[in-house]
């Protein structure tokens, strides 16, 4: 199991051997350092390897995050569940302290990314989930746009409104996993990787890079 933290930087194109331009999203890992490892048999009953990404102003951590650090301030911290029987590849990966960084991804694998979708606040029933909105013949107002009916008395929720109705409301901004994109390509050296496809967030987003078992492989973008 391969794992680490990226900053999205920007899309651009790699060309095969065959001459084929592909998309790809450029992401930033730098060395990540691990700052806790879990076992079944320790206190934690489950096995996961947890990993600071970046550096931060140590006045801006609490207390109680700089004690379980050793008095070293990570931007961000995050935890990798590590199914049974799987085991972790990386320099020393299942050790405190160690680093990992982009040199555990080749060529041809294939991961998994997850991250924060771009946030575009409130947001219309049109512009969320595509509704069609009201007709735009002679004798409409202000409807072109409108949801329509949300139920109301008398129907399928008795006179309320159903959950999970869709309406207007805050879009964007969800976690959001993209399967199944290859590593186009890996500079060690300036510590990025490029994945086919596009993946979720805005320039800056931090990105969860998880390698998926072989056995899990489907077609890659």
């Amino acid at each position: 199991m391969k794992f680490i933290l990226a900053k999205k930087e920007g899309m651009t194109r790699v060309f095969a051997d065959d001459g084929r331009a592909r998309a790809g999203t450029i992401l930033v890992a730098d060395p990540v350092v691990v700052t806790q490892v879990k076992t079944k048999d320790g206190k934690d009953k489950y096995s996961a390897v947890q990993i600071g990404f970046g550096t931060r102003k140590t006045k801006n951590i609490s207390k109680a995050v700089l004690g379980h650090t050793g008095g070293k301030g990570y931007s961000a911290i995050r935890e990798f569940p590590v199914p049974f029987g799987t085991s972790v590849e990386g320099n020393n990966a299942t050790e405190v302290g160690s680093t990992i960084d982009a040199s555990i991804f080749a060529v041809g694998d294939i991961v998994r990314v997850s991250g924060l979708t771009k946030g575009k606040g409130f947001a219309g029933g049109v512009k969320r989930h595509g509704f069609h909105g009201g007709p735009r013949s002679h004798g409409q107002k202000h409807s072109e746009r409108e949801p329509g009916s949300i139920g109301g008395s008398g129907g399928r929720a008795g006179g309320r409104v159903a959950k999970g109705i869709r309406m207007a409301g805050r879009m964007g901004a969800d976690r959001v996993t993209v399967e199944n994109l290859k590593i186009l390509a890996v500079d060690v050296k300036a510590g990025k990787i490029i994945v086919s496809g596009a993946v979720p967030g805005h320039r800056g987003t931090l990105l969860e890079v998880v390698s998926v078992p072989a056995r899990k492989h489907g077609a890659s973008k």
